[in-house]
């Protein structure tokens, strides 16, 4: 039996364990499907594609989710990387699954720019991530599989990938499984992220762990063996066993306390899961009268639940010889929601309904908060700051009440301030004090659990202080303070943002007014959602969007429409040529590109570039060699003064010239070392009957290989598809055309 055989019949008998119908018919179906599209495609660890998208489905499986999502799971990497496209997935398995499969692909393609940086690229992916989930949450319980099982395969990358993947894994994903209350992949991300990012720590934190377990095991069996005879002797049903603390949290807790792994007493715990939460306090009530508990370390997350619905009481007891010991207590249901969080809700229902209750979208309200705060930034830096700091905040809460005995849930270092704003945006805009506890407090104040909390407010309250954005703590607070202050202060943020646009418009040899034509800022209109001139002023004077955002768009305008109103006469003028050249329309050119306007003159091709057909191009008129062609995002050409612009003309390949013509492009590969690769570039390379004119190699500190090759080529498309098959070449990473 093959491997994907075997792989299937496990899938099929994880599914049956919760599934309520026994038609696989739109399984199978699938797997047939997704074994002949990656047929023949293999992983970097060198066994078949197809092993990925089953582990991927197993792992929904796992988490009891319905047949749609386990079938798009199969599916979610055919539209990217097969012949398949989204019209032939809707026609075979229907729209919902279509929806999904294409929900992931797009979450994957990321833009491809030599202009934009990385960090913008991850931001605008992440925009997308959270833009998906809000449309079917089960678009990001797929990519959590499959960044889960890519993390379990980590060790097939090179050590720089494979530390860039797992920060952020660590950063993004296993905060989100935490959001989403999905422990069972939280933890494992962590754990596998530890590994990656402190190798040295992980291993002898594990030999350290490994030591002690026997003992830690026969104390812990003790006290499971003890609570379960007192349970039982009170007539109450239930699940008593011990765990292992994850490696993760146990790192952690030594280093933010600052403690040693022998001042580390609960490495093993205690958890009891009973029916109702009437017995949970009752078998909490039993574990007092057996053991003494540590002042404060009692959590009652019953009945104040964590932002992401968590329930449990957690309390931490002296044990029968002297050493601490924890304890969680919950019921079968919340277990459940622990383990599974949102997606115990996607569990199969007929018809394959994908609605969500009052309950899920309660839990879902943070990714509401996030959508709002998001589209107010427009500085990528700033959003992922944000995003980062949103996602890991909710590790520790505390929990404060209301004057009325509301209990509301904040993030650990809150002040009042955040008090106030989750209560109402106009409590906090117009609040002037806080009481806690009865006496006031300063707006620095740090809250504590069960504190009583009590916002004066003034309607002469002249709104948030400047000072306030470095007290809040929650993204919330900030995004409403930042509003007032756009709101507020606009007039203001206008004047500023005036001055900086036209000092950068200087600073890049352009007067501000020369670039303020109507069609061109309603391409600002557009990109950034403004609706006037005075509200992208007012959004650089207040910082949201940076004015060089602003001002290179419109310089790119500006550019478009110069190099459109070019003629023949004005560039000769300029080469300061003493011999009058003839306009001529568009004339068969021997170099395979044509000058616009200036018939068949004397043409190179630049080195810099070293431009093929299907590049979009540019003319550089040189002085005594013709007209140079380069790309056009040529870093020369990009970083051109403004007087040199001036020498710029429209060039474009001669679609109707048939040619034998070969031009030089370069490629960067950069890889896992390992023995055989250059021999495996080369055969892909010889396989198309390339030419290759040079090929340097080299290895960093480090483990990764960098090749670049310089091929000779006929055009783009021969260029596109030799860079494919560079991409299926085991220990390729990324593949970057070289420019300037």
């Amino acid at each position: 039996m093959s491997i994907e055989k075997e792989l299937y019949d496990e899938l099929v008998d994880r599914i049956i364990k919760y599934h309520p119908t026994k038609d696989f018919s739109m399984l199978e179906n699938a797997f047939n499907l997704a074994v002949s599209a990656h047929k023949g495609q293999l992983r970097k660890s060198g066994e078949p594609y197809i092993i990925h998208p089953l582990k991927v489905a197993y792992i929904l499986a796992d988490l009891e989710l319905d047949m749609e999502t386990i079938v798009s799971g199969i599916l979610h990497d055919t539209i990217e990387d097969t012949q398949y496209s989204y019209d032939d997935i809707e026609r075979i398995f229907g729209e919902e699954v279509a929806n999904l499969v294409d929900g992931v692909t797009k979450l994957g393609r990321l833009s491809y720019s030599v202009s934009v940086s990385k960090e913008e690229i991850q931001a605008e992916n992440y925009r997308k991530m959270f833009m998906a989930m809000a449309k079917d949450i089960r678009v990001i319980l797929i990519k959590l599989a499959d960044r889960l099982h890519n993390m379990r395969t980590l060790n097939y990358m090179t050590a720089a990938k494979q530390k860039e993947k797992a920060q952020e894994t660590l950063d993004i994903y296993a905060p989100l499984a935490n959001r989403l209350g999905i422990s069972k992949v939280k933890v494992e991300m962590e754990d596998l992220c530890f590994k990656y990012l402190y190798p040295e720590e992980y291993k002898d934190l594990v030999a350290k762990i490994d030591l002690k377990r026997e003992e830690c095991l026969t104390y812990v069996n003790s006290i499971v063996a003890q609570l379960k005879e007192k349970m039982e002797e009170s007539s109450i049903e239930g699940k008593v066993y011990g765990r292992n603390k994850h490696l993760f949290s146990i790192y952690k807790k030594m280093k933010n306390q600052n403690k040693t792994f022998d001042q580390i007493y609960d490495l093993f715990a205690v958890r009891a899961i009973v029916n109702t939460v009437r017995d949970c306090y009752a078998v909490l009530g039993i574990v007092h009268d057996m053991y003494k508990p540590m002042p404060g370390r009692f959590k009652d997350y019953i009945a104040m639940p964590k932002p992401n619905m968590y329930q449990s009481l957690h309390n931490t007891l002296i044990g029968p010889n002297g050493e601490p010991f924890e304890i969680q207590i919950r019921t079968f249901e919340m277990h459940r929601t622990s383990e599974y969080g949102i997606a115990a809700h996607w569990k199969y229902k007929e018809g394959g309904s994908s609605n969500t209750t009052a309950s899920e979208q309660e839990k879902l309200s943070w990714l509401r908060q996030i959508l709002e705060w998001q589209t107010s930034m427009s500085d990528n830096k700033e959003f992922m700051d944000t995003l980062k700091t949103d996602l890991n905040i909710y590790d520790d809460q505390v929990y404060a009440f209301t004057p009325q005995g509301d209990v509301l849930s904040l993030p650990a270092g809150s002040t009042p301030i955040d008090f106030a704003y989750m209560i109402h945006t106009a409590v906090g805009n117009k609040m002037v004090g806080a009481r806690v506890n009865g006496k006031i407090v300063t707006f620095d104040y740090k809250i504590k659990n069960g504190d009583r909390i009590e916002i004066l407010t003034s309607q002469n309250s002249k709104g948030p202080g400047s000072d306030w954005l470095n007290l809040a703590k929650s993204s919330q607070a900030r995004t409403k303070i930042n509003q007032w202050f756009k709101k507020e202060l606009k007039e203001e943020n206008i004047i500023k943002g005036r001055e900086l646009l036209a000092a950068d418009a200087k600073k890049k040899g352009f007067v501000l007014a020369d670039l303020m034509k109507p069609e061109w800022i309603d391409a600002i209109y557009r990109k950034y959602a403004f609706k006037s001139w005075d509200a992208i002023c007012a959004g650089v004077g207040f910082g949201g969007i940076k004015e060089g955002q602003i001002i290179n768009r419109l310089i790119e305008e500006y550019r478009k429409e110069t190099k459109k109103n070019q003629t023949a006469e004005d560039i000769i003028k300029k080469m300061e040529e003493t011999a009058a050249i003839k306009h001529t329309p568009r004339s068969k050119s021997r170099s395979g590109v044509i000058v616009k306007g200036v018939g068949d003159v004397a043409v190179r091709f630049s080195h810099c570039c070293n431009p093929v057909p299907g590049d979009e191009i540019v003319g550089f008129v040189t002085r005594g060699r013709g007209v140079s062609i380069h790309r056009t995002d040529c870093v020369n050409i990009i970083n051109l003064n403004e007087f040199e612009r001036h020498r710029l003309i429209d060039a474009e390949w001669d679609t109707e010239c048939k040619r034998d013509m070969s031009f030089t492009a370069e490629v960067k590969i950069i890889c896992g070392d390992r023995v055989g690769l250059v021999l495996d570039i080369s055969k892909a390379i010889a396989d198309e009957g390339i030419l290759i004119k040079s090929f340097n190699t080299r290895t960093t500190k480090d483990g990764t290989s960098i090749l670049n090759v310089i091929m000779v080529i006929k055009d783009t498309d021969q260029l596109e598809k030799i860079c494919t098959k560079f991409k299926n070449i085991p220990s390729v990473d990324e593949i970057e055309r070289v420019s300037g």
